[in-house]
């Protein structure tokens, strides 16, 4: 039996032109719009262990006139050998007609959504969106939170800090091509004293920051998304329920916060980013910092495939 050769499938967009449909502030306010929508749906995802410490993840979404469903690996011990961490595609479908409209890049609307969600929450929550911002972990979403900081919110001063040096310097070069001043930390910790914006986006595998934040912080934390995993240690999450606001992304991140679990808070009580977007929610204490710890849920893709549904339509057909 022969086969013929393999070919792209019209409508399946590679890293670079999912990239281009997403644009940051767009993307943010997709989002938002996606939280005021009743005719959204979203399961539970379902996870299947792999061998060797992996996930296999089913996230499917729909909203009145789009069905998606994003279908990826996740691999842990690709970290520092060259391959992501994040593999796969998001798929989606126009219900009316049941018709394949879009394959999208699944690493890349993952990195973009994480970051998009992350922005709007700093919109709403950053008592200080000026920054500087620190960034800590010179992966995918270091970069990608970044970008959406700096394009996103104006943020011109960009501190970043990694267990890898040579990871760290390439991050610095990227992010001054965005036109931000850059330093280069050892110590993440000591630099929350000097940035009131912070970005945890590590693979979560051991703790990175301990230290007190500034009153005036606002800290989006990523990089854990089970109950095993953690970035922030526990008396620095404990410190900002007492002395200020913690909010999730979805009310998912009751049984999937690893950082906020392990410092034994009721995460099922905390307000989520729809209270924040859509009201009313008011802050717990008038002042102090802000910890927004995102798990991820498949409506931030939902509204990645509508923005680049909708970005694709605006596009002049090719000639």
């Amino acid at each position: 039996m022969s086969f013929a050769p393999s070919t792209l499938v019209a409508g399946t967009l590679d890293a670079a032109a999912t990239a281009q449909r997403l644009p940051w502030s767009a993307l943010a306010d997709e989002i938002a719009k996606l939280l005021h929508d009743s005719t959204v749906s979203v399961p539970a995802r379902s996870v299947l262990p792999l061998a060797q410490g992996g996930s296999l993840f089913l996230m499917p979404a729909t909203d009145r006139s789009v069905a998606m469903t994003k279908l990826i690996t996740f691999t842990p011990a690709n970290a520092g050998t060259g391959r992501p961490s994040i593999q796969g595609d998001v798929v989606v479908f126009d219900i009316a007609t049941g018709a394949r409209q879009l394959v999208l890049d699944g690493p890349t609307v993952t990195a973009r959504r994480t970051a998009a969600v992350s922005l709007l929450a700093a919109r709403h929550l950053a008592p200080a969106p000026q920054g500087p911002l620190l960034i800590v972990g010179a992966g995918v979403q270091g970069l990608a939170h970044a970008e959406a900081f700096v394009l996103g919110l104006g943020v011109q001063e960009v501190w970043i800090s990694s267990r890898s040096a040579a990871s760290a310097e390439t991050l610095a070069t990227q992010v001054r091509g965005l036109g931000a001043q850059v330093r280069v930390v050892a110590d993440a910790d000591a630099a929350l004293t000097h940035c009131p914006l912070v970005a945890v986006c590590t693979t979560a595998s051991s703790l990175v920051l301990h230290a007190t934040p500034r009153a005036d912080a606002f800290i989006t934390a990523v990089g854990a998304f089970t109950p095993a995993m953690a970035e922030l240690a526990p008396a620095l999450c404990q410190h900002v329920a007492e002395h200020g606001s913690i909010v999730v992304d979805t009310a998912d991140a009751s049984h999937e916060a690893g950082d906020l679990l392990q410092a034994g808070l009721d995460v099922a009580a905390l307000p989520v980013l729809r209270d924040v977007v859509c009201g009313p929610w008011k802050p717990r204490a008038p002042s102090g910092p802000v910890l927004f710890k995102s798990c991820g849920w498949a409506g931030w893709d939902l509204a990645a495939a509508r923005l680049a549904l909708r970005q694709g339509a605006a596009q002049p057909p090719a000639t």
